[in-house]
């Protein structure tokens, strides 16, 4: 298991992987939205859910966590960027969120898979439309939007689900 992943009761990578084999469960979903990215909830059982985004270039997250949830996603078209935040080392900083640096260019077929503290932002600045997978575990109740201010990173809103999505 890799570093920062957590253990559920479902294996989101591999689930990620089989629903992004299964072009007849998300293809006839696809669809783009000139204003914001485009999202459409897949499945939703007990333990987990798999959503279908689609971004548009130039659409992307704000730097945000997943409320607790830990997922799985993988590019199905198009380039996307992931911005990982990081803690500082020093001690008296322990809580204290920093962007990372550089993001990692994901292709088709690229996955990232993170744990319940994983906190990132992913974007499209590529020039062609992008459509990607994710899955969660638990399922999303929450999540955290965060403004960074030289680097750190400050908590903007927090959003629910039902409420604000």
């Amino acid at each position: 298991m890799s570093r920062g992943t957590q253990r559920t009761s479902v294996d989101l990578a591999d689930t990620a992987r089989r629903l992004a084999r299964q072009r007849t469960v998300w293809q006839g979903l696809v669809d783009f939205d000139p204003i914001t990215r485009y999202y459409a909830r897949l499945l939703a059982d007990r333990d987990h859910e798999a959503w279908l985004l689609t971004w548009l270039p130039g659409q992307g997250t704000p730097w945000h966590d997943h409320g607790g949830s830990a997922g799985s996603f993988v590019v199905l078209q198009g380039i996307l960027t992931e911005e990982v935040a990081g803690y500082r080392d020093a001690v008296e900083l322990e809580d204290v969120r920093r962007t990372t640096g550089p993001g990692v260019l994901l292709s088709p077929g690229d996955q990232r898979t993170f744990g319940a503290r994983h906190l990132h932002r992913v974007t499209n600045a590529g020039p062609d439309p992008a459509v990607s997978l994710h899955v969660y575990a638990p399922k999303l109740t929450a999540m955290t939007n965060y403004r960074s201010v030289d680097g750190v990173l400050h908590v903007e809103e927090r959003a629910r689900a039902g409420v604000d999505w």
